[in-house]
């Protein structure tokens, strides 16, 4: 018997970019392929200037040259056919939604093929309100052409305004992180950090992007004791660093983008983990299941996505509301002030990686959701949450 052949179809990949979304696809690829399944992951990219095969972290990968990206919707013309023959190849094909070309892409080539098509619904379309007026009805179209959408938290499946009418059934699997790609730091980079940025610091990891909030967060701990570590880069990286230039924030420190290596080695020298994000982009927050695999407490703003579903205020850290410095600036005072607080919502939060936030388990659903769709009769439609 050949294996289940899977697709993801999502707009860029390791080792283009680096961000949440990205490790997720890698880990659900990871951990859905082997035993029974085959997945091969085709994203559009700029380094290539024709289609090409090769291996990412043991993932097939397929990459395609990227024409342009416009309002973050990245384009390709050149790559089609290589869509085409592996969405001919795959039992189901595995959409990462937002990315409104995927739309396109399904309902020009991929409809006729009769497959199976999971979409994983990462985030609403938040930013781009007039192109997302636009874009409503090509989006309404092509849900209606999806067998399955899968929700990364309750919370976000409650609060999403799309997902309460959408066309078809929609369920719930939390995202989950591999933790081997989180290993421990050797002594020497520890060192080298720690004579760095030193230790007990608030730790925020991820791309500078506008709905972070780390505006908010600057203004938190302006002329205040509270040392602050900002990895990452990104498209705010240079207003950040402008506004981060004021005296006032001495205590503030930008290290540019990190590899894994560094990152872990800044998670285990710091006190918490902090991620202020103030708009619904942030659906989910995967920096979060790194910090917990560290046992950090974390400290979140409450936005009604999934952030509120990793983060249980209160067990495993604090909740804040979004775009309140002063409320930001008393919770990272508390669990400065506070060791015996931070270590226990710090274990509180590993316990909860390790069991309810894993990778194994998520690639598992997964697993239960491709079975289960190629087991339907042609036509059917699997049964809701």
């Amino acid at each position: 018997m050949r294996p289940l052949r899977v697709l993801h179809v999502y707009r860029t990949f390791f080792p283009d970019t680096q961000g949440g979304l990205e490790e997720v696809v890698r880990t659900l690829a990871s951990h859905t392929r082997g035993e029974g399944f085959e997945v091969v992951v085709l994203y559009p990219s700029k380094r290539v200037a024709r289609s090409e095969r090769t291996v990412v972290d043991g993932v097939q990968v397929c990459r395609v040259p990227e024409l342009c990206e416009i309002a973050s919707c990245n384009i390709f013309v050149r790559g089609l056919g290589a869509f085409r023959h592996l969405a001919a190849w795959a039992d189901v094909i595995h959409y990462h939604f937002p990315w409104p070309f995927a739309d396109l892409l399904h309902l020009a080539i991929a409809q006729r093929l009769g497959k199976r098509v999971v979409l994983t619904w990462h985030s609403d379309v938040v930013r781009q309100k007039f192109l997302g007026r636009l874009y409503a009805p090509l989006m309404r179209r092509f849900l209606r052409c999806v067998d399955l959408i899968v929700a990364t938290s309750e919370n976000y499946r409650r609060s999403s305004a799309e997902l309460a009418r959408a066309p078809v059934p929609v369920r719930v699997i939390p995202i989950g992180i591999d933790r081997a790609h989180l290993p421990l730091p050797s002594p020497r980079r520890l060192a080298d950090w720690r004579a760095r940025v030193g230790e007990g610091f608030f730790f925020f990891v991820g791309v500078l992007r506008y709905y972070k909030g780390l505006d908010v967060l600057l203004r938190a701990v302006a002329g205040t004791s509270l040392r602050v570590v900002i990895a990452g880069d990104g498209p705010e990286g240079a207003r950040l660093r402008a506004l981060a230039a004021d005296p006032a924030l001495s205590n503030v420190v930008f290290t540019g983008r990190v590899d894994d290596a560094d990152k872990c080695a800044l998670f285990t020298l710091s006190r918490a983990f902090v991620l202020p994000s103030n708009q619904r982009s942030e659906a989910y927050g995967v920096a979060l299941l790194e910090a917990m695999h560290f046992a950090r407490a974390l400290v979140t703003t409450e936005i009604g996505t999934g952030t509120g579903f990793v983060n249980v205020a209160g067990e495993t850290g604090l909740a804040v509301p979004p775009d309140d410095p002063q409320a930001l600036r008393a919770a990272l005072q508390s669990l400065a002030g506070d060791a015996a607080l931070c270590e226990r919502l710090g274990r509180a939060a590993y316990r909860r990686v390790t069991t309810v936030l894993d990778a194994d388990r998520m690639g598992e659903a997964y697993r239960a959701v491709y079975r289960e769709l190629c087991a339907l009769p042609h036509g059917a439609v699997p049964r809701d949450a």
